[in-house]
């Protein structure tokens, strides 16, 4: 079984910030349910971290496993684009 490991950049507790979260939450739990792991980090309070990933903006998605690592920056709220930069199969919803 696949298990996604993804990690979301912030900037603080910004409305954006905040939606790409909300997003990402909901694309998991639709397509990838209990088979991933959000880890969201805060540059405001860790922006040593930004260098590791090599962020440029935020909010920023990063997708460490499976690999190939991929980025999507923004607020993920184009469902079909992030569902494509992750590479993931779509759940058919009735």
């Amino acid at each position: 079984m696949k298990r996604w490991q993804l990690r979301l950049y912030v900037a603080g507790q910004t409305p954006k910030s905040q939606q790409a979260l909300a997003n990402l939450r909901r694309l998991c739990e639709t397509h990838m349910a209990g088979e991933y792991d959000i880890e969201v980090v805060d540059l405001l309070v860790n922006p040593q971290l930004a260098a590791g990933d090599q962020i440029l903006a935020v909010p920023t998605l990063v997708r460490k496993l499976p690999a190939p690592i991929k980025k999507i920056i923004g607020d993920l709220s184009n469902d079909e684009r992030v569902l494509v930069g992750l590479d993931v199969i779509p759940v058919q919803l009735a």
